[in-house]
């Protein structure tokens, strides 16, 4: 009976894990609208659109346009040459959703005659996916600032001829504590929750 229990706890405990391994990519994944407002059209420079923004294994790419437009995954040469000849995917639907499965520079192109030469290409570059969120940058601690001229006050009255010892400056700080990551707290959130789940199994069962 007791080994009954014990393996229905495991079971509990695999379960509780798979959950939270598909929970935590998609909890960091991105969707990013190609184009933001004016979508994959002609006409826009997605090299701009492109600018500052990080792209990661797991995030996805959704391409929204019209009927005179479509999306075909090239590789260099075709982006360069605008020829989707040696295309590896087409989409016409309208609405594509690509994920960005690997590592390295993806390219897009319009394959619509004369679309792709007026600038409706797109490469991006991808990078391994974060282990969470990026964590704020901590503040750089400011000196305390000193009145220029205020004199410091001695411990007690020197003896005629000793040189004055200052007090401490009282407004010095020791820096401050290191910030916790905030994907080592994502990461213990999902871990608790998957505790409390096998928890409660077992105590269900």
């Amino acid at each position: 009976m007791a080994m009954n229990g014990l393996s229905k706890m495991a079971a509990a405990a695999a379960t509780a894990l798979i959950l939270v391994l598909t929970i935590v990519p998609a909890a960091v994944a991105v969707t990013y609208t190609v184009g933001d407002a004016q979508q994959w059209a002609s006409n826009v420079d997605y090299t701009v659109w492109v600018a500052g923004k990080t792209f990661r294994v797991g995030d996805i790419l959704e391409f929204k346009y019209g009927p005179s437009h479509s999306v075909d995954v090239v590789d260099k040469a075709g982006y360069d040459g605008c020829d989707a000849s040696s295309s590896t995917e087409n989409h016409s639907d309208g609405d594509t959703k690509i994920d960005l499965k690997t590592v390295g520079i993806k390219y897009f192109i319009c394959p619509t005659p004369g679309h792709c030469v007026s600038g409706m290409k797109l490469a991006v570059t991808v990078v391994a996916a974060s282990s969470g969120p990026p964590a704020t940058p901590t503040p750089t601690p400011t000196p305390p600032s000193s009145t220029p001229g205020t004199p410091t006050t001695p411990e007690s009255p020197p003896a005629a001829g000793t040189p004055t010892t200052p007090k401490p400056d009282s407004g010095s700080t020791s820096p401050p504590p290191p910030k916790s990551s905030g994907a080592s707290k994502e990461v213990m959130s999902y871990v608790l929750v998957g505790a409390s789940m096998v928890l409660g199994y077992g105590l269900w069962m």
